[in-house]
């Protein structure tokens, strides 16, 4: 059984995720498509 290293985001893309969930323009199933995370990571 291979082991899977757990993704780590920089604080930098982080920020821009949280920033644009903020703004309340796009939906989070938009914003998670764009930048390739999982809704519920968008939400918290």
């Amino acid at each position: 059984m291979s082991t899977r290293k757990r993704k780590s985001f920089s604080s930098d893309f982080m920020a821009k995720v949280a920033l644009e969930a903020v703004h309340g323009i796009k939906t989070l199933n938009d914003i998670a498509s764009e930048f390739v995370v999982h809704p519920v990571q968008v939400g918290k």
